[in-house]
């Protein structure tokens, strides 16, 4: 893969925060096969490493946050058959489906979020957006389907009513109207973007991350439970969190009225 490929969707490490950004502004970053493809590097790299506490994804400029697959690029017209036979399991962007990155994930909603880019946002778990930023499945409209897991995903996060006025209409809706459904966690002007995620993150990074992959690993991994089921699961995440030294440096910092000093695992 070329430099050029590889900085279409960057990677960089800010202290124990991973950001991933889709820089592909020509076309709205929207990915194509080979930014998707390293999409899923750096997931695989995120997966691997337990210095990293939280992810930021989100998209270059001030004007789309992702706006799906790349209809300009070389593969779009395969059949449908053939794109679905070829579906990445994780969902788009490596992302959308992926149930074994056990780090909480911020969608830094910058713009646009349609198609694939919409199935992004499903695949976070706390969604902050600028008040210009607009979502959709806009899929039927062009004649395809959400078939990375917005078909699947979207009505399982919000009520069906809400999730069919999106899915069977094809329509783009503003950020105001996502937060009322309850899918966006906080709208706020653009220019006050980072600072609203800074602040979730701060809230992120102020618990021990061996409790986060514990809590994600039990969200992720027990929805096709009954209650009693996932209560009683022994999960790995869960496992590690009980005996690691965080579980008596939260309860020592808390008596010593002092912030904790959390260890990766």
């Amino acid at each position: 893969m070329s430099a050029a490929q590889v900085d279409e969707v960057r990677f960089e490490l800010k202290g124990h925060v991973a950001w991933v950004t889709f820089d592909r502004q020509h076309v709205l970053n929207a990915l194509d096969a080979a930014s998707v493809r390293r999409c899923n590097e750096i997931w695989d790299e995120v997966e691997r490493d337990p210095g990293i506490h939280a992810v930021v994804v989100t998209g270059a400029g001030d004007r789309a946050f992702c706006t799906g697959a790349d209809m300009s690029s070389a593969g779009v017209g395969k059949t449908g058959v053939d794109y679905w036979a070829d579906l990445d399991p994780n969902g788009f962007a490596g992302l959308s489906l992926r149930r074994t990155l056990d780090v909480p994930v911020i969608a830094r909603v910058n713009g646009y979020a349609l198609g694939g880019g919409m199935e992004v946002v499903l695949g976070a778990d706390l969604v902050v957006a600028a008040e210009h930023a607009s979502f959709g499945l806009t899929e039927p409209r062009v004649g395809r389907m959400p078939l990375d897991g917005g078909m699947v995903r979207l009505a399982r996060r919000i009520p069906y009513t809400q999730a069919a006025s999106l899915l069977l209409t094809g329509r783009r809706a503003p950020a105001a109207e996502l937060a009322a459904m309850g899918l966006v966690n906080e709208v706020v002007p653009a220019e006050e973007l980072d600072a609203a995620v800074d602040r979730w993150l701060e809230q992120v990074l102020a618990c021990a991350p061996t409790s986060l992959r514990a809590i994600k690993q039990v969200l992720n991994r027990t929805e096709h439970l009954s209650d009693h089921e996932a209560h009683a699961a022994r999960l790995p995440a869960l496992v590690e969190a009980l005996v690691s030294p965080n579980a008596d440096e939260g309860v020592a910092a808390f008596q010593q009225k002092r912030r904790p000093v959390w260890s990766d695992r």
